[in-house]
């Protein structure tokens, strides 16, 4: 029995969520809003808000005078891309290919400088070099990942 209840009250308990609003005005013409009762505000009561969906648009034909290319020309301009990315991608994995090439050879000159007729190596220096040829490794291998991506999108 007591369930009833309990189950009533939840069922009402949204309809106690929706907080009033008033209103008032002052002698000065201020307009001032509270979800708290003022002293001679009005309720003001407002209408829920609208949940409907937009109505879509169809999807209109393009204009009789619209440009079209051909397909010959099209598949023209299609080869040209492929090239164009084929050469770029042939070029970025020379550059990945060198840059690795420049590690090695960079991790083997350690940045030196003398003091006092002595010769010290300068770890902050190597370090900085090691880290801007990796950069630039992943640099290029970056590129070499986008156009693979471009080229496998392509007909």
């Amino acid at each position: 029995m007591k369930y009833r209840y309990l189950f009533a009250l939840i069922c009402c308990y949204p309809l106690y969520g929706q907080a009033a609003i008033y209103k008032t005005v002052d002698a000065d013409g201020h307009v001032t809003y509270s979800s708290s009762p003022i002293k001679d505000g009005k309720i003001i009561l407002l209408e829920p808000l609208s949940t409907m969906v937009p109505v879509k648009s169809p999807r209109q034909a393009a204009p009789k005078d619209f440009p079209k290319v051909d397909k010959a020309t099209q598949k023209k301009r299609d080869d040209t891309r492929r090239t164009i990315l084929e050469d770029e991608l042939r070029t970025e994995m020379e550059l990945v290919e060198q840059a690795k090439a420049d590690l090695e050879t960079g991790k083997t000159k350690p940045e030196v400088f003398q003091r006092n007729g002595k010769t010290f190596r300068n770890v902050a220096k190597f370090n900085t070099k090691i880290e801007t040829l990796t950069e630039q490794i992943e640099l290029h291998q970056d590129n070499v990942d986008a156009l693979k991506l471009e080229l496998s999108k392509l007909k």
